[in-house]
């Protein structure tokens, strides 16, 4: 088996992992276990980018998809009433309209790859160091102003979120 085939093989199977547990995702009635089904895909999601050798964002995917849950798991303490999340809940609405949305938005994907001019395949790809060089120089080129405003936007949202946790503390206590 050469080493072109074995990477296939990987990422064949974690594509069909990242899938698989992106509809479990939708197919459980717990929010913990569909936040851990979540996190599994999105982990699925970060090794194909590694498998894929761009070792930089598949380590990234794979830190921001934890941290992510982490704080998802430390919201849904504070804030359901079924702090375990345990407790069977629906998690879809809509069902009807989300099968057609879904359905046509796969259909529009596959058409997009099938019928799409995607040119040749990259002949030589870029060692670690120079995809990473790369990254760093787009990230700090024409994307810098998108990316800040990113995480400002971010900050503003976790500020928020912890004084409306916080606000009614400070009032029992007065």
């Amino acid at each position: 088996m050469t080493g072109m085939t074995a990477q296939m093989i990987f990422l064949a199977f974690f594509g069909a992992a990242a899938v698989w547990f992106g509809i479990v995702v939708f197919r459980t009635k717990s929010m913990v276990r569909s936040a851990l089904a979540l996190l599994f895909s999105q982990t699925a999601v970060g090794l194909m980018f590694l498998v894929m050798q761009a070792e930089f964002l598949g380590v990234l995917q794979i830190m921001m998809m934890a941290t992510e849950m982490s704080v998802m798991a430390i919201f849904m303490v504070m804030f359901m009433m079924d702090p375990g999340g345990m407790g069977a809940m629906e998690m879809t609405h809509q069902k009807r309209l989300s099968l057609w949305a879904g359905g046509i938005g796969l259909v529009a994907a596959l058409a997009v790859i099938w019928l799409a001019a995607w040119g040749p395949a990259v002949q030589e790809i870029p060692g670690a160091a120079q995809q990473a060089a790369d990254l760093g120089r787009e990230l700090l080129g024409r994307s810098m102003f998108i990316f800040q405003s990113a995480g400002l936007t971010i900050l503003t949202a976790m500020v928020a979120a912890t004084m409306v946790a916080i606000a009614p503390r400070k009032e029992r206590k007065e």
